[in-house]
């Protein structure tokens, strides 16, 4: 696995709880305030989880974006370097690339920065079982969890769904702007005195985007508008059910590091099957792929 292929822009194409139940009281406030003046509320389809944390504006979106890129352009070089960068031609690239075309079009209504951003999706040979989307649409799948759980491609969907989501949520940007919140008065008077600022603290901050592990709230979002987003790029978005099963029973057998920062059990599998009546219509509608790619039939020549 040699050459890095990025994903053009795309013009058209890592719970429930209180946290989760204060945002969604947004989606009340701009209907309430509609109503107020006599206009006409149209009911939105599909999930509700309410506006992202207003701690996210502590931290300037370009500058978590720019860090982010820089660390999956050193990911990607560093998986070149050991010959473990899925090329273009690998039919799992292809897989994962497709069904992220189908899946970006439906980013752009939960972040409008999305449509700005370069979006990358890539395959890394190793038996990990792991994924993300870093903020600013930098998207990597390893081999091990599309191979070791042999995922369907709507069970992949549902996984780029959420992943997708910690990026379009900010949830990165959100639990860096939370450090700020707590540690803010620390580093004014650091900074007054002459002894640190704030911009050192982003900096270490934004070195650590691959190791964050997000709270049960931001995962109760990443599952809900992920299931959205599956769903209406064509997908089933029932395999959230599934794919969270697999997830459990390969954690019995080994300690999944995906799991560390994506736990899963009976009440995560429960608030997802909650949800599916609301995203079920919107899959009923959507066009479906005209391709099915399937998991891996075969390793490729470097597993890493």
């Amino acid at each position: 696995m040699t050459d890095a292929v990025s994903v053009p822009r795309f013009a058209c194409l890592r719970c429930a709880c209180a946290s989760a139940g204060r945002r969604r009281l947004f989606g009340l406030a701009g209907a309430s305030a509609l109503a107020l003046v006599g206009l006409p509320v149209a009911a939105r389809e599909g999930v509700d989880v309410g506006p992202p944390s207003t701690l996210s504006k502590l931290v300037p979106a370009e500058q978590i974006e720019r860090a982010a890129s820089g660390q999956y352009s050193q990911l990607l070089r560093g998986a070149q370097e050991k010959r473990a960068l899925g090329p273009e031609s690998h039919p799992q690239v292809q897989r994962l690339r497709e069904i992220a075309k189908r899946l970006i079009p439906h980013t752009y209504e939960w972040n409008p920065r999305a449509r700005d951003w370069r979006w990358e999706v890539n395959l890394i040979g190793s038996k990990q079982i792991n994924a993300f989307c870093m903020p600013g649409g930098k998207i990597a799948f390893y081999y091990g969890i599309l191979d070791r759980l042999k995922l369907t491609d709507d069970e992949v969907a549902v996984i780029m769904g959420h992943e997708m989501t910690h990026a379009l949520r900010e949830h990165a940007r959100e639990q860096m702007g939370k450090t700020m919140a707590t540690r803010g008065a620390i580093e004014i008077g650091a900074a007054i005195f002459g002894l640190g600022g704030g911009g050192r603290l982003l900096a270490d901050m934004g070195g650590q985007l691959l190791t964050l592990r997000f709270g049960r709230d931001d995962e109760s979002e990443a599952d809900l508008v992920g299931l959205e987003l599956a769903a209406r790029g064509g997908y089933d978005p029932r395999s959230g059910v599934t794919l969270w099963q697999k997830m459990a029973a390969a954690n019995q057998r080994s300690q999944l590091e995906f799991l560390s920062t994506h736990p899963t059990g009976p009440t995560r599998i429960a608030d997802i099957e909650r949800a599916l009546p609301k995203v079920e219509p919107l899959y009923a509608r959507a066009g479906k792929p005209p391709r099915t790619f399937g998991p891996p039939t075969a390793a490729p020549k470097s597993t890493g």
